[in-house]
């Protein structure tokens, strides 16, 4: 048995072994519980505060590294925008030196045509220039003539409205005759020319003209035929009617050559042109306006003087009775040739006027093109101006590689 005392009250009773190990048990069961939840609230206590202080720790810990990233990330961005300032300076430097030498090209053809554009300009305008004043004076000379020509058809139309139609032709005549007159003397001292009289044939022409040398022989010789017409004749006559006659004449006085004065079909561009050969109808015959009267004397005459030397030679071979039938025949050839050259000669100078003509359509022809060229060059310009580093380094491995290597040395920083 065991005594047990009521800590209240004192009192003693016993209790036999089986209570009192189960009052003992349950004594120490709630004083067990107490102190080890006790001891437990002080154990999660002081591991709070463990803990608290952990995490303060981590927490100044963390702070003291964000603080140390963002610095060392602030410094790192700094350091990579200087690298990248770098690169892009050094990259435009790379770009500056790959298209220098393009652009200098570039300004150097711009320039070039620029000057050879302003060239070709000035050019043209002096050219404009001259070929203004050049068909201006043309065109005052040729108003002049044609104004002399026109005062001139009206004194000439006025004359033959007062004279019948022989006085007309006989005019005509004495007016040829006037003119060589007045330089006889001067040009032909040892010419003839006077009236054909001798009718014996059944016609005869109006002038002859012939010139020989110290020793006899023939220079040239000439038949002129003079036709006129009066304007209020019914009839109207025209330069062919006379060729066959002219021709007749010119063989039975045996003259070279036979040409007609005429101022028939007086609207005619053929024969307005001056003198005219009309050799392929009648043998060494021309068709001239009396203005052409004195040119054509001279211009027979010192041809025939040019060929007096083989005349001579020809005039002792004939005395030797030497075969000179070819040699006659070249000689003639030769004097047809320069007739018909002279003839072309004076077709020239018409051909000129048109030639200049064509030459000013042509000035301008080159202004237009002068003017494309200017669109070309811009389109050029603009060409260069849309230059980059990517069509620079299209087909060509070298820059490409180069680029490329700088890259590569950034990305490795």
């Amino acid at each position: 048995m065991a005594e047990l005392k009521c800590p209240k009250c004192g009192t003693t009773f016993k209790v036999d072994d089986t209570s009192y190990a189960d009052i003992l048990n349950q004594v120490r069961n709630h004083e067990f519980e107490a102190e080890l939840e006790k001891r437990l609230e002080q154990s999660l206590r002081s591991e709070k505060q463990s803990h608290q202080a952990e995490i303060a720790e981590l927490k100044a810990k963390f702070e003291q590294a964000s603080t140390e990233l963002k610095a060392k990330l602030a410094q790192n961005k700094t350091e990579f925008e200087a690298k990248l300032a770098q690169s892009k300076t050094e990259q435009e430097l790379a770009v500056a030196r790959a298209t220098a030498p393009i652009e200098r090209e570039r300004d150097s053809l711009k320039n070039s045509l620029v000057a050879a554009q302003n060239e070709a300009k000035l050019n043209l305008e002096t050219a404009n220039s001259r070929a203004k004043l050049s068909e201006a004076a043309l065109i005052t000379k040729y108003e002049s003539a044609l104004k002399l020509k026109e005062e001139e058809n009206e004194r000439l139309k006025d004359l033959k409205s007062k004279l019948s139609t022989k006085m007309v032709g006989e005019t005509l005549e004495q007016h040829c005759q006037t003119e060589f007159n007045r330089i006889r003397t001067a040009a032909f001292p040892h010419a003839y020319f006077e009236k054909d009289n001798d009718a014996r044939t059944g016609s005869k022409g109006d002038y002859i003209f012939r010139e020989l040398d110290e020793a006899g022989n023939e220079i040239v010789s000439i038949m002129f035929e003079m036709k006129n017409e009066n304007e209020t004749t019914a009839t109207k006559h025209k330069n062919e009617d006379f060729f066959k006659e002219l021709d007749k004449d010119r063989r039975e006085k045996n003259c070279e050559y036979a040409i007609l004065v005429s101022l028939l079909e007086s609207d005619s561009e053929l024969y307005n042109t001056g003198i005219v050969d009309v050799s392929y109808r009648y043998e060494k015959m021309y068709v001239i306006r009396p203005q052409f009267f004195i040119p054509i004397i001279t211009l027979l005459r010192n041809a025939a003087l040019s060929s007096l030397q083989y005349k001579q030679e020809l005039a002792v071979v004939r005395s030797q009775n030497i075969d000179i039938t070819h040699f006659e025949e070249n000689m003639e050839k030769f004097k047809v040739g320069f007739a018909r050259n002279y003839d072309l000669a004076s077709r020239k100078f018409k051909t000129a006027i048109d030639e200049i003509d064509k030459t000013i359509n042509s000035l301008q022809k080159t202004k237009d093109a002068l003017l494309s060229s200017e669109n070309n060059l811009r389109l050029a310009n603009n060409k260069a101006e849309e230059l980059t580093i990517k069509r620079l380094t299209r087909g060509n491995p070298t820059m490409a590689q180069k680029f490329a290597d700088l890259h590569a040395s950034e990305s490795t920083e």
